[in-house]
């Protein structure tokens, strides 16, 4: 098994870090479970892990316990030990509304969705659901993979009202202004750190040297003094120079793609694909094959493995749900999605049996927010669970300034107009003041729950694994709880699948910090509806409870 470890979507979020530091009772309103059915309740003098995860904690620390381990998983591998056993469930199809998927991987190939009345393959529309070789879900984004960010594409093509155009101004601004100092900032840093260990190799006559050889050195001088001390803020990040080198390519790289793309108002992604993406009622483009079109689109792969990567084949992962296949959409280029391909997405993962759609995606501006908004009551309307991506700006959700697509409350903050979304911020393994990841968003008003996202070792392409962090991989998680409720619970709804994660969810009587910043400590009440961490283990129980007719939400 292949294992590489990076950062999603705002993946120098660490590097970040590193450049500044250098220059309860649970589930009271509802009712008494039995006493066999005891859930999780976190004492409020639970300490934090003080020793460092192992790698082979880190690399499932999100099914970990809580209470067993310190550690803040969803007691997933109680729940197999204890709830789910043997037990029979019922498939359950979880589409996943994203990048390509690599319908190859040793660990996705055995879970997929199948659209048996489909021939592979004969350019027919066999089931009459209108897409063509609709196999295993469908392609929205034809050969297109690179694209603007939205603001970009508002600015390219002139859409909206002056106002409109220049909040879409000042983001662009805003974003390239940062894209540029962050090449310069990265550039800079591996220059003085190339220069640093120069000096510092001629100093003790060697090439290779340790944080201990640092602090034994003299600091005759003052330019010494600098560097070696730079080095040793370095060595507490890593003391592997040229991983930390690797990690500077990849971050000028990443940068310089948003220029190349994200940023250019010169660019169109959709040019090739043969639609106009701002008419809703032009939808014959795409095509049947939601297979990812080159390596580096792993973000659909690296969700699909957290939900239900294979539990059986002793590879790799296993993911949180069995009794689980994927339908694969792919909606989602690199860059921000198109309205009109989220909500035909949203439809046809409906009309095609999927009972829970994974939306690890999200944006800041949104021309044709209605086409999404109306997809989502769709959805409600057939009992289908909607998983939403909290985002992954730090940001407090509940300032109207800090907009973000798709949600629930519309314009409307505190007043949902649909009951089967659910929106998930991202956990560290971190118990304590760090347990919510800094480049979470967050809301008392916006985001329901929170569940691990940071450090997730999932599926890649090409038979590859990965650790990644974002509120991208919090959103699966969920997905994959909701999934076990729907396999062994099938006759409860959505909102009542939505109700049983939140209110199942575990509280832990501590205060953490939010934002990139960090600064100010809050309780979890503050920051997201449920003031709770989702917990597979106490959802199930509860989900039983509420089968029986003994607990009603």
């Amino acid at each position: 098994m292949h294992i590489n470890r990076i950062i999603e979507q705002r993946p120098y979020l660490s590097f970040k870090s590193l450049f500044y530091l250098v220059l309860t009772p649970l589930i009271a309103s509802c009712g008494m479970l039995g006493p066999k059915s005891s859930p999780l309740v976190v004492s409020a003098d639970l300490s934090p892990k003080k020793a460092d995860l192992t790698i082979e904690e880190l690399s499932h620390w999100q099914h970990l316990d809580l209470i067993k381990d310190t550690v803040p998983g969803m007691s997933l591998d109680r729940a197999y030990k204890e709830i789910i056993r043997k037990k029979k469930g019922k498939p359950v199809v979880v589409a996943v509304l994203d990048s390509g998927i690599d319908l190859k991987h040793e660990d996705v190939k055995n879970i997929l969705w199948t659209n048996y009345r489909e021939i592979p393959g004969n350019n027919t529309d066999d089931d009459g659901n209108g897409y063509i070789d609709d196999i295993h879900g469908y392609n929205f984004l034809g050969e297109a993979y690179y694209e603007q960010w939205e603001f970009a594409r508002i600015l390219r093509l002139g859409i909206g009202d002056e106002d409109f155009q220049a909040k879409a101004k000042s983001k662009f601004d805003k974003e390239y202004e940062e894209a540029i100092q962050h090449i310069y900032s990265m550039q800079g840093m591996g220059v003085m750190i190339e220069e640093a260990n120069a000096t510092v190799q001629k100093e003790l006559g060697k090439d290779t040297y340790t944080l201990e050889d640092l602090e034994n050195m003299l600091l005759e001088d003052a330019d010494l003094n600098q560097k070696v001390s730079l080095l040793m803020q370095i060595f507490s990040f890593s003391d592997n120079l040229e991983e930390l080198r690797e990690f500077i390519d990849e971050g000028v790289s990443y940068y310089s793609e948003q220029l190349k793309y994200k940023l250019n108002l010169e660019f169109d992604g959709r040019k090739d694909v043969g639609d106009d993406p701002y008419d809703f009622k032009d939808r014959v483009y795409g095509n049947g094959n939601p297979q990812n079109l080159l390596k580096d689109e792993s973000h659909g792969t690296h969700v699909a493995g957290i939900i239900a990567a294979d539990r059986k084949n002793d590879l790799g992962i296993k993911g949180v749900a069995n009794h689980v296949e994927i339908m694969s959409i792919r909606s989602v280029p690199d860059g921000d999605e198109y309205d009109k391909d989220i909500a035909l997405g949203i439809r046809y993962a409906v009309d095609n049996g999927a009972k829970i759609i994974n939306a690890s995606f999200g944006k800041s501006f949104s021309p044709n927010p209605e086409w999404v908004y109306d997809a989502l009551k769709y959805a409600e309307s057939k009992d289908v669970l909607i998983v939403l991506a909290a985002g992954n700006d730090g940001l407090n959700l509940d300032d109207p300034e800090n907009l973000n697509y798709p949600n629930d409350h519309k314009f409307e903050l505190g007043k949902k107009f649909v009951e089967n979304v659910i929106t998930v911020g991202a956990l560290t393994p971190l118990y304590g003041e760090q347990l919510i990841a800094p480049y979470s968003n967050y809301g008392a008003q916006t985001i329901d729950i929170f569940a691990p996202g940071d450090e997730i070792l999932s599926t890649m392409p090409e038979d590859e694994y990965e650790f990644q962090g974002g509120t991208s991989m919090a959103a699966p998680a969920v997905s994959g709880i909701a999934a076990l409720i729907r396999s062994y619970y099938p006759e409860l709804s959505a909102s009542q699948v939505k109700k049983i994660i939140m209110a199942s969810g575990l509280s832990p009587d501590i205060k953490v910090t939010v934002g990139e910043q960090g600064s100010q400590e809050h309780p979890l009440s503050d920051i997201c509806i449920s003031g709770k961490i989702a917990n597979a283990y106490n959802a199930l129980l509860l989900a039983k409870q509420v089968y029986k007719g003994k607990v009603k939400l």
